[in-house]
């Protein structure tokens, strides 16, 4: 009887969870009900599956809404229904026009308009009236002819009166307004709170045309939703038979290019996962995968499929992958089998620059209206909820940002901190907005708004309500379509290289890499500056400690470095059992036939499945379903119990000793959520050596690229620094070589003009063109007269350096700039062509090189001309140098660096504790560990040079400083006036780092 339920899916109004709304119904004997969350969809499956739970008929509908008003309710009758109201707010989203005054013709939903804004003889056969109990009073005198049009309307939004000041404050933060200035047309009634039937039937009793016209409306709907069914295109071809001969030809095709045409293992597993793909209906979606990758080679882009779809021969054989589960011995099964519950998925990595083709082309090429991106949904939680409601409430900035770092310090508004963290603890992940997921894609065999409504977010693609946990509760089987900007590093590498040097490169067949020996000794040495996943602090010391030089070690280290191997100690025994294996024991001689790779300590997800399997007696399929059970994936104790007595029983009866059983058992347990598949780790490896290659043979160009990637894991200005150790010479921009983009002649780098801050894209645009036309500038003030670029724009350029051809000093120009500026301006009528200067006579001014490296940092974030040693008033550069640390292990050494970057971790007994990166004056990196108690009195003083004190550790030939003290040190003042940014960016600790001097001599 209750057609307007609200569940906290009608955003920042409702506040009840589904199954909080559900749990209600049920104990207010409730037998049916409609959820009409506020133009939104969200919530609709897992209602519908919380009804069916709770023995409760699920009717689903919407609520339109344009700002506070509500327009009409939709109510549907069965699933096509559902896909008509889904259809009405998505046209609105799509074309960004709001919602009709009133619906279309609906052929399977109710339309109800609250009383009093639609005539009974307008109203349409599917059209009603509802009627909320303060309206009753004023349908008295009406003719009781008019009761077979209306409906009961009991709007439920909030569980009860402490509710209502939740769902106030969120109206206050929808709003963006003070809890004060909330006007009654912004929030709901009072008494929009859940009745009885008893209570709901008592109100309406004198008016049983009401109660019956609203049972009758409810007798004629029903959501008989089947979440077993796969909703994803079920057919390529248009069929299933010609699908499946369709995926077998291009696999034979691609298995001979792999393997050549007598390799029988490779074809009887080809054969082995063909009849699987085809009994579990999956040819369309590797046929889909197929087709967006080809497309992407197509066009020459840059792909890596990875995840556990490369445990897939097919997928290799059809190019979805580079990983050849044969030679890495991965298991099918950890991708697909019989007993999986939950739908799997390919993930293919694309450029950042290129994946937004791939949209474009996965939504023409299976129609925008079969097709969205998956959504997510935004909750509130942590510090953002305490701004938001400390807005609320009229908080300064200041209070709410105390109120932030500790609530308990907020001693000014008491009343109103106690109110901020009661609704901050009610709020904790309540959804707050919808948005997108990072990557998955939805391709539906039927309208995709059968199943969820769409909005068009920035992204500029049509994006699902549903997130990927409803996705997979209906059976969507989402296609990843990631990003990252390694790839963009390795395509424009390419192109740089064939440009630079008339070379063409390839790298399409990665097997011959592994074996270079040049790649091989940059990888032992941990030379992996810019080289996708190898390159961060803690992976090139896994590299050293390793002394990793092939491709199955690589592999291997890409699961190992993850936080829970290395933290359970495992990723400690690997290293130490890979360098001296003579130290290895294995539990169990099963563990050493299934572990010999990686000297009996589990790497990978799919050693769970190998030791479930051989040593459990699990079917392969149990055994993978026991790995996501462990790893948090999917949850059904009874399941697992059956799963756990299958193992015991079998190592029983097989006359494993109990003991190692259960170690056995319990080392599963503890590992199988933290770590990647070896497929995926494969994968990632791959990758990693495609970019090594190019950074072993053509280090400048592959740092070019890089840097026109807008970095990887360190800043521009560290990848700068390795290409001036490969014998780049980097120029500042210029606006005779420059681009938008840093570009590479030779050996010369210049920088683009995205380094410049405050340079307008229009100005870039107009240099860029005059240039192209009408050739290279020969002079400042050529420059300005056939530009006609504003004073302030040519101020930065000149400060920048770019005019540095001309041999002028910066003071001399800005001098002409001014001149010619004013010159133009005086003409009449005002021109640029043929305008004559006549210049003063100037004085040679100097500009020193600290004064030229103030410039480029305000301006490029960069020091070009020199680095930042070149500020420091002293000429000391450390006792010792980061190459030499292996000579000074356990003695105290002070060391000179440039800080490069940190990574805050926080000890067992919740204290933080730092890791920080630095470059010494060789231009080599240095790592160092600041404990809690060295943290305490040496403080971080961002951007710099420190000087460092500390005890030099080794740890498997892996060297770092374990820091004693370190501070800042002071630079040399700036000749012209310091700027507030400047001062804040070059902050310093002069006494600290002469006390650290003093003490040390």
């Amino acid at each position: 009887m209750l057609i307007n339920c609200h569940s906290y899916f009608s955003l920042r109004y409702g506040t009840l969870s589904t199954e909080d709304l559900t749990d209600m119904l049920a104990q207010n004997e409730y037998d049916v009900a409609v959820l009409t969350d506020i133009n939104n969809s969200s919530g609709v499956f897992p209602f519908v599956q919380s009804c069916r739970d709770k023995g409760i008929t699920p009717i689903v509908g919407m609520e339109y809404r344009t700002g506070d008003r509500l327009l009409y309710i939709g109510i549907a009758k069965n699933e096509a229904g559902f896909g008509e109201l889904n259809q009405l707010v998505s046209t609105a989203n799509l074309s960004k026009a709001p919602l009709p005054d009133f619906p279309p013709s609906f052929n399977n939903a109710f339309v109800v308009y609250p009383y009093g804004t639609r005539p009974i003889n307008r109203l349409r056969e599917n059209e009603y009236i509802g009627v909320k109990p303060s309206d009753l009073p004023q349908i008295v005198m009406e003719p009781r002819s008019n009761y077979d049009r209306y409906v009961i309307l009991w709007p439920v939004t909030v569980k009860g009166p402490k509710d209502f000041v939740l769902h106030q404050q969120l109206r206050a933060v929808d709003h963006n307004t003070i809890f004060s200035k909330l006007t009654t047309e912004m929030y709901a009634k009072l008494d929009d709170v859940m009745p009885s039937r008893a209570k709901l039937i008592n109100t309406y009793q004198m008016y049983p045309e009401i109660i019956q016209g609203t049972e009758k409306l409810l007798a004629q709907c029903s959501f008989n939703f089947d979440f077993e069914i796969v909703r994803n295109k079920k057919f390529f071809t248009g069929n299933g038979h010609d699908d499946r001969i369709l995926l077998e030809r291009y696999t034979m095709t691609g298995l001979e290019r792999r393997y050549g045409k007598k390799n029988k293992e490779a074809l009887g597993r080809v054969q082995k996962e063909l009849r699987i793909i085809d009994d579990l209906n999956f040819s369309s979606y590797f046929l889909i995968t197929h087709d967006i990758v080809r497309y992407a080679a197509s066009r020459d882009f840059q792909y890596v499929g990875r995840g556990s779809g490369a445990n897939s021969i097919v997928a290799y054989c059809l190019g979805i992958t580079d990983v050849c589960p044969i030679e890495l011995d991965l298991y099918f099964e950890r991708f697909l089998n019989p007993k999986r519950k939950t739908p799997p998925d390919f993930d293919v990595d694309f450029s950042w620059r290129d994946r937004d083709e791939i949209f474009e082309y996965i939504f023409n090429r299976y129609q925008t209206k079969h097709t969205a991106l998956m959504g997510a949904m935004s909750t509130f939680k942590d510090r953002s909820v305490i701004r938001e409601l400390g807005k609320v409430y009229g908080l300064p900035k200041e209070d709410i940002d105390l109120l932030i770092k500790n609530p308990g310090m907020a001693q000014n508004y008491p009343d109103v901190v106690e109110k901020i963290i009661e609704a901050y603890e009610q709020l904790a992940d309540y959804p707050n907005q919808r948005t997108i997921h990072a990557c998955g894609v939805l391709i539906s065999e039927d309208p995709i708004t059968n199943y969820t409504a769409l909005d068009l977010p920035p992204k500029g693609f049509p994006t699902a309500h549903i997130d990927m946990h409803v996705a997979e509760q209906i059976h969507f089987e989402k296609f990843d379509i990631l990003s990252q900007r390694g790839l963009g590093h390795i395509k424009d590498c390419i192109q740089i290289i064939k440009d630079n040097r008339g070379e063409a490169v390839d790298i399409s067949n990665p097997k011959k890499l592994f074996f270079d020996p040049k790649i091989q000794k940059e990888l032992r040495e941990a030379n992996t500056l810019g080289c996708f996943y190898i390159e961060s602090p803690a992976m090139r010391q896994l590299l050293t400690k390793l002394r990793c030089d092939t491709y199955l070690v690589l592999v291997a280290a890409s699961s190992v470095i993850r936080p829970g191997v290395a933290s359970s100690g495992m990723m400690k025994a690997y290293i130490e059992r890979h360098r001296d294996p003579a130290i290895t024991e294995y539990l169990h001689p099963i563990m050493e036939q299934q572990l010999k790779e990686t000297y009996g300590v589990m790497v990978y997800q799919e050693d769970v499945i190998k030791i479930g399997h051989y040593f459990g007696g699990l079917d392969l399929a149990d055994a993978d379903v026991l790995r996501r059970m462990m790893s948090g994936k999917t949850r059904s104790a009874k399941h697992m119990a059956e799963i756990r007595d299958k193992y015991f029983n079998h190592c029983q009866q097989v006359g494993h000793p109990e003991d190692v059983a259960k170690e056995v058992w319990r080392q599963m347990e503890s590992f199988a959520g933290y770590s990647f598949s070896k497929a995926h780790s494969a994968s990632f490896a791959v990758e990693s050596f495609q970019s090594l290659y190019l950074k072993a043979y053509y280090p400048i160009e592959f740092m070019v690229s890089v840097v026109n990637n807008y970095g990887g894991f360190y800043d521009r200005r560290t990848y700068l620094h390795e290409a001036t150790k490969a014998g780049a010479i980097v120029h500042v921009p210029c606006v005779n070589k420059s681009f938008m983009q840093t570009t590479l002649e030779g050996i010369d780098i210049y920088l683009g003009f995205d380094y410049m801050k405050d340079l307008e894209s229009h100005t870039v645009e107009t240099l860029l063109s005059v240039r192209e036309t009408q050739g290279k500038f020969i002079s400042l003030e050529d420059f300005v007269l056939r530009t006609g670029i504003s004073i302030q724009q040519v101020k930065i350029l000149i400060r920048a350096g770019a005019f540095s051809f001309t041999g002028k000093v910066k003071t001399n120009l800005m001098w002409e700039a001014h001149w010619v500026c004013a010159s133009v301006e005086r003409s009449t009528p005002p021109q640029l062509f043929g305008t004559q200067v006549t210049f003063p006579k100037l004085p040679v001014f100097e500009y020193s090189l600290v004064e030229h490296l103030y410039d480029e940092i305000e301006i490029l974030s960069v020091p070009v001309s020199g680095t930042y040693f070149d500020f420091l008033k002293t000429d000391f550069r450390g006792d010792v140098m980061a190459a030499d640390l292996g000579k000074y292990v356990g003695k105290v050494v002070r060391m000179v660096g440039e800080y490069v970057n940190y990574k805050p971790v926080k000890t067992k007994q919740g204290q933080i504790m730092m890791f920080f990166t630095f470059l010494d004056v060789n231009k080599n990196f240095f790592d160092t560990v600041h404990f809690p108690d060295s943290l305490a009195n040496w403080t971080f003083q961002g951007a710099g040079v420190y000087l460092v004190e500390g005890t030099v550790t080794e740890e498997f030939e892996c060297y770092s400083l374990t820091v004693k003290r370190f501070a800042k040190i002071p630079i040399k003042q700036n000749p012209k006036n310091i700027t507030t940014n400047e001062k804040e960016l070059l902050n310093l600790r002069p006494r600290a780092t002469q006390q650290i001097a003093n003490d040390s001599k």
